[in-house]
């Protein structure tokens, strides 16, 4: 168990900040492909070819969010908590996979078929391309949080960054080298997803054949309705989430085309990207919360404030990064520099909320927090609806920075009911905590003036 008393884990050589730098450097290798597969669809194939995959990307990730019933948390939560529960989680988990992701397939073609406003300029048969690799995607989650729940960090994030290296190779192959359409783009992504989820499934069952023996059933009904009860819950507030950070992309289609769509999915992609570092330590965070069962928060404020003096950092740098965008995408995406301003205030909330509700994930899920995303929900896709018709994608981003503000409120105030933590207990970096973080910069900077020269 963790020593929540100590104030500088994060800054020692601690495993919890080892993980987070290992895992924080698997994110930017994956970002990286991310952004590089943005150039490339939005120079072979322009603003209207990265809108309808952006929005594609957005419909398939809400599907999977929506429809996974949050079993990606709960086989983290239960496996945390009980190791001995390892062999039917996964079964549980494998079973839903391919049950719950076929029908949510079936389910999204038949949504762009029978709605099809919805999905405006882009053809039914590209949709059905991109539903076809759900179950696997399910299958990649579940397997991937399973390590992640043994505290298999390592596996955890090489799988992810291979997985993820893959969308940029088949952006390479098939629009640079071989000049094909998005077409076979998205048919290259949706047979690598598919192995991509069975290499993970063997990989987790060789584990688990490996670490649990013993009378464990494969397959748990009581543990499966003890694992979807806390899911729906988790689930509420991760679709919310979802829709919140991505139905906006979707409303800026509709009432403006894909065009504008795409030079908005490059802003967003912006915040994303800021987002990766309190959704990493979150990540992380989540697992020890679970298992350390501290109800004071204590080890979650140490986090938190951390994360608010590192992310604060980033937000700063990213104001001038912000007007390198045009140069990156082409001048049609150079709105994409004041969309990524608007956002910035809202990013630096949001990330700060990422890591602190990780708090109530760890310890049960009180249903306020499931409220509040909904409550958010709400608010985000009414201001939408009243401001992106008129101001386009700079309506879109001031709604989403008063959203993510809103939502950064209801918790930390629900966090300080809780735990009795003050804006200072949980935001203010302590000066003890300055010193190791300074010094470890110190470190770095030598060793890299070093190689320098």
């Amino acid at each position: 168990m963790e020593n929540v008393k100590t104030s500088n884990d994060l800054t020692r050589r601690h495993p919890f900040s080892r993980d987070i730098l290992w895992t924080l450097g698997a994110r930017l290798l994956m970002v990286a492909s991310s952004v590089g597969t943005g150039m490339i669809v939005a120079r072979w194939l322009g603003a209207d070819g990265l809108g309808t995959y952006a929005a594609l990307s957005v419909a398939s990730g809400t599907a999977i969010q929506i429809g996974g019933a949050g079993l990606t948390a709960a086989n983290i939560y239960f496996i945390s908590r009980d190791h001995e529960n390892l062999k039917p989680v996964f079964g549980n988990a494998v079973v839903f996979a391919l049950v719950g992701g076929s029908a949510l397939a079936i389910s999204l073609v038949a949504l762009a078929s029978f709605a099809p406003t919805l999905f405006i300029g882009i053809p039914l048969r590209f949709v059905a391309i991109t539903a076809a690799v759900i179950p696997f995607q399910l299958l990649v989650l579940f397997g991937l949080n399973v390590f992640l729940a043994r505290g298999r960090v390592g596996t955890f994030n090489l799988l992810d960054a291979v997985g993820q290296s893959f969308v940029l190779i088949n952006a390479v192959l098939t629009l640079v080298i071989a000049g094909a359409g998005l077409v076979y783009l998205l048919s290259l992504n949706t047979a690598v997803g598919a192995g991509m989820g069975v290499l993970i499934s063997w990989l987790v069952y060789r584990h688990v054949e490996r670490h649990q023996t013993g009378s464990a059933q494969q397959i748990d009904v009581r543990l499966f309705k003890n694992m979807v009860r806390y899911g729906l819950k988790f689930n509420v507030s991760m679709a919310s989430t979802m829709l919140v950070f991505r139905i906006d992309l979707l409303i800026v289609n509709y009432f403006h085309g894909t065009a504008e769509a795409g030079v908005y999915s490059v802003a967003s992609q912006g915040g994303l990207l800021l987002m990766m570092l309190p959704n990493v330590i979150g990540s992380l965070l989540f697992p020890r919360v679970a298992s350390m069962r501290d109800l004071s928060g204590e080890f979650t404020a140490v986090v938190t404030r951390h994360t608010a003096f590192l992310l604060a950092i980033a937000a700063l740098l990213a104001i001038p990064g912000a007007f390198v965008l045009p140069y990156l995408y082409g001048a049609r995406f150079s709105d994409a520099s004041v969309q990524l301003l608007i956002l910035l205030p809202g990013v630096y909330l949001m990330g700060l909320e990422m890591v602190i509700v990780q708090h109530f994930v760890g310890t049960g899920l009180p249903a306020a927090i499931p409220v509040f995303w909904v409550t958010t929900l709400f608010f985000n896709i009414a201001l939408n609806l009243m401001i992106v018709p008129a101001y386009g994608a700079r309506g879109a981003s001031l709604v989403s920075t008063l959203s993510y503000s809103l939502i950064f409120a209801l918790v930390f105030i629900y966090f300080r009911a809780k735990t009795g933590k003050r804006f200072a207990d949980t935001f203010i970096l302590r000066p003890i905590e300055l010193r190791p973080l300074f010094a470890v910069a110190a470190r770095l900077f030598s060793l890299t003036g070093t190689k320098t020269a």
